[in-house]
């Protein structure tokens, strides 16, 4: 049977939300070649701002909405609920209704965490979701309002983003491995780092297919949800142990020791998954795109930005 056509995306002025975090900062350099980006900070635009962020897309009229600004603070969001929501759902509901309104294409990055972490097997796109924590909860929200929306949306789930700006493990492990002689590090939560790099790249690839007019005129639609994380699969502790041997430091400088503990050795206000690993088989199956191992991906990191 023959697929159906794409329908083409229309003119290509792109509205980029939180253009300074990891995943923004990435994107504000990858989209250029697509079109004119629009890029806002969440000064320029509050998602928690229901009425501003509607009023936002209205004025700039975009073709594509690239969503990656989010609440992040997994813990702190069990003391934050409502913003959390505010945030994660509510807006990415708006930011939909408005793209439907516009013939619009919203691409949104949601998480690992709408999974509870049982088993070993990676998840797939239609495993059900039952997230732990407040975080999960608000991006499955967030998810699911986009799809009753009824634009033409791309939602890109990841794993244990981190990159050479920001706040993240990376950089956090640098720091700390060179204030302390010891480190516990989680080891029984398994998943893959993924460099925001890589995510910022590869979505790239994939709205350029979709902008393509042969690629319109010999695929199907590929609207829907897909798993977009670095290949491989690590702990924290694993992630951890790598970072310190691929890092580079002074002469003066003593490597600690980084200790293996399991989760409940490590207790937080937000539950963690222990199994976040993610089957990225549907991107390379729609868009022929397969994000590199993880291992790679953090040498390029430290080698290009860590230094």
């Amino acid at each position: 049977m023959t697929a159906a056509p794409r329908s083409p995306l229309p003119a290509h002025r792109i509205l980029l939300t939180g253009a300074r975090g990891q995943v923004g900062w990435e994107l504000r350099r990858t989209l250029g070649c697509l079109g004119e980006v629009v890029a806002l900070d969440s000064r320029a635009m509050n998602l928690a701002d229901a009425d501003a962020v509607r009023q936002t897309v209205r004025d700039i009229a975009p073709g594509i909405i690239v969503n990656p600004a989010a609440y992040t603070a997994v813990d702190k969001a069990e003391s934050e609920p409502e913003l959390a929501h505010a945030v994660n759902a509510v807006a990415p509901g708006i930011l939909a209704e408005e793209a439907a309104r516009l013939n619009a294409l919203l691409v949104h990055y949601s998480t690992d965490y709408v999974f509870n972490g049982s088993g070993s097997t990676p998840w797939k796109e239609d495993a059900a979701c039952d997230p732990l924590n407040v975080y999960g909860a608000s991006k499955l929200a967030g998810e699911r309002a986009i799809q009753a929306a009824g634009c033409r949306h791309l939602i890109f789930r990841t794993s244990w983003v981190y990159g050479a700006r920001g706040s993240n493990f990376l950089l956090t492990m640098r720091r700390l491995m060179r204030e302390r002689p010891e480190l516990k590090i989680v080891a029984d939560q398994i998943g893959a780092p993924t460099w925001c790099r890589d995510l910022a790249e590869a979505t790239a690839q994939a709205l350029s297919q979709i902008a393509s007019p042969m690629s319109a005129a010999n695929q199907a639609e590929p609207w829907g949800v897909y798993h977009m994380a670095n290949a491989g699969e690590t702990s924290w502790h694993g992630f951890a142990e790598a970072i310190q041997s691929l890092d580079e430091f002074d002469e003066t400088w003593v490597s600690g020791r980084l200790v293996p503990i399991p989760s409940s050795d490590y207790p937080t206000p937000a539950k963690r998954p222990l199994n976040s690993r993610l089957n990225s088989d549907k991107l390379e199956q729609t868009f022929g795109i397969r994000l590199q191992d993880w291992r790679a991906a953090l040498a390029l990191c430290l080698e290009t930005d860590g230094k």
